[in-house]
């Protein structure tokens, strides 16, 4: 990724989302990518649908009960998001599955305050404040002693192959590391299995191999900048 002429940023979503509720299911396969993998795609055949480059701000308390339940709460061009762990099914046990992430998002504000609330008590009483928060009003955040423990930029460029259906992101984060995204966002109830299966096919046009998760920004992030934190989170199995 390193020395690209183009430095074009769209306004082309990460992920389409339309259709989809507060809630869908993002079912993803990190690898590494280098050099190569930008001519890897253009023999694909694949589309770039965008470039763009967002800030992201990760928010927990002083005792990480929403990490240590890997739950992420993340502020991103302004909207937040929160990522809670979705449960596998019987069927979703394959190498596939296994090199695979799926977590559930949430973008609307309301039911991630609720989601949080079931984690983190409010330490004050006065609950007419949270409902009339808004996107804007980040009194919720201090009312559970939430703060921002991870900020980071990425500049994404986004492709997609003809069978369509799977989004191959390749990532720079700003404190140098290179990683790809293999993604589908599954509507809530929907396929998971599908979706494994698409991710697993793409995988195999792209030559990835290896049985073995690869780590993704916030991992690199907390190992360099924060490792008490991560050994946390690694002694508890979230990483």
């Amino acid at each position: 990724m390193e020395g690209q002429a183009s430095r074009v940023f769209l306004a082309t979503p990460s992920r389409v989302k339309e259709g989809l509720s507060g809630m869908s299911l993002e079912v993803e396969r990190k690898f590494i990518c280098d050099a190569d993998t930008l001519k890897t795609l253009e023999e694909l055949g694949a589309v770039c649908v965008g470039q763009q480059q967002f800030l992201d701000q990760y928010f927990d308390n002083p005792q990480f009960d929403l990490t240590l339940r890997d739950m992420w709460l993340r502020k991103r061009k302004g909207c937040w998001e929160l990522k809670c762990p979705a449960e596998e099914t019987s069927g979703e046990q394959s190498r596939a599955a296994a090199l695979c992430t799926r977590y559930k998002e949430i973008i609307t504000l309301h039911e991630i305050q609720l989601r949080v609330a079931e984690v983190i008590p409010d330490v004050c009483e006065d609950r007419d404040a949270e409902t009339a928060s808004s996107h804007q009003d980040e009194s919720w955040l201090s009312r559970r002693n939430l703060a921002c423990f991870a900020e980071f930029t990425t500049v994404r460029q986004s492709f997609n192959l003809e069978e369509g259906g799977v989004q191959i992101d390749l990532d720079q984060a700003d404190f140098g590391y290179h990683v790809g995204e293999l993604e589908v966002v599954v509507p809530e109830g929907g396929d998971v299995q599908a979706a494994l299966e698409k991710i697993e096919r793409t995988a195999q046009k792209l030559g990835l191999t290896g049985d073995q998760r690869v780590e993704g920004k916030m991992t690199i992030f907390l190992k360099r900048y924060h490792p008490e934190h991560y050994a946390k989170l690694l002694s508890a199995h979230i990483l």
